[in-house]
This record gives structure tokens, C-alpha cells and sequence, in this order.
């Protein structure tokens, strides 16, 4: 298994930013797939972004050029700037964690973090 702890969601007016922390630990693959979800109320989760562990990055289209996913591979974390941010924004966003250990894949997520937008 691996384990995901999350940190810096928070309360934020719109324009300001806020840099979310994952690190897994556990179970970890050399290759695997880091990368951050978010749920707003009433919603199904998406995509926010991705990262390999070779460092080839996926965004949403509407998160392109405001949120920057990044990760070093030796502390086994994962980290979300996110710029201008705006109300729709709001959402508790999730670590997520896939890739293969022993010829079994693993796919984990954190508890979510909290991220609001509101003047």
C-alpha cells in the first residue's frame, strides 16, 4: 500500500495563490504517476493534473497556465502551485498515487484538502 499525506489547502481570495504538498510513502514504484483531483460540491472528481515519475506533466485545459504540478522523485513528493485563482476553484483537491509494486498496481489517494475561494 501506499500511504498519501496532504497539506496546504486553505482559504484564499480570488487572484491569490496557494501551493498544496503530497508525500507518499510505502509501497512506491520507481515509474509511477503523481498527480492532483478536486471535487467541488455536487460534483464528480477531476483532473487537475499529473506528473510521471520521469516528469512529463498533464493538465486540465482550464487549470493551463495557472497551476504548476512539480515533484522530486527522492522525497517522494508532489506539489500544486496554483495561480489567480478564482471561486470555481473551490474544491477539496486530492493526492492521487498510481504505479506498480511486484506486478501489482497500486492506486491510492490522500484525505483531501481543503481549498476555498472567496473574497
Amino acid at each position: 500500500q501506499v500511504q498519501l499525506l496532504e497539506s496546504g489547502g486553505g482559504l484564499v481570495q480570488p487572484g491569490g495563490s496557494l501551493r498544496l504538498s503530497c508525500t507518499a510513502s510505502g509501497s512506491i514504484g520507481v515509474n509511477n504517476v503523481m498527480g492532483w483531483y478536486r471535487q467541488a460540491p455536487g460534483k464528480q472528481r477531476e483532473l487537475v493534473a499529473t506528473i510521471t515519475s520521469g516528469g512529463t506533466t498533464n493538465y486540465a485545459d482550464s487549470m493551463k497556465g495557472r497551476f504548476t504540478i512539480s515533484r522530486e522523485n527522492a522525497k517522494y513528493s508532489v506539489w500544486l502551485q496554483m495561480n489567480s485563482l478564482k471561486p470555481e476553484d473551490t474544491a477539496v483537491y486530492y493526492c492521487n498515487y498510481n504505479g506498480m509494486w511486484k506486478l501489482r498496481r497500486i492506486d491510492s489517494w490522500g484525505q483531501g484538502t481543503q481549498v476555498t475561494v472567496s473574497s
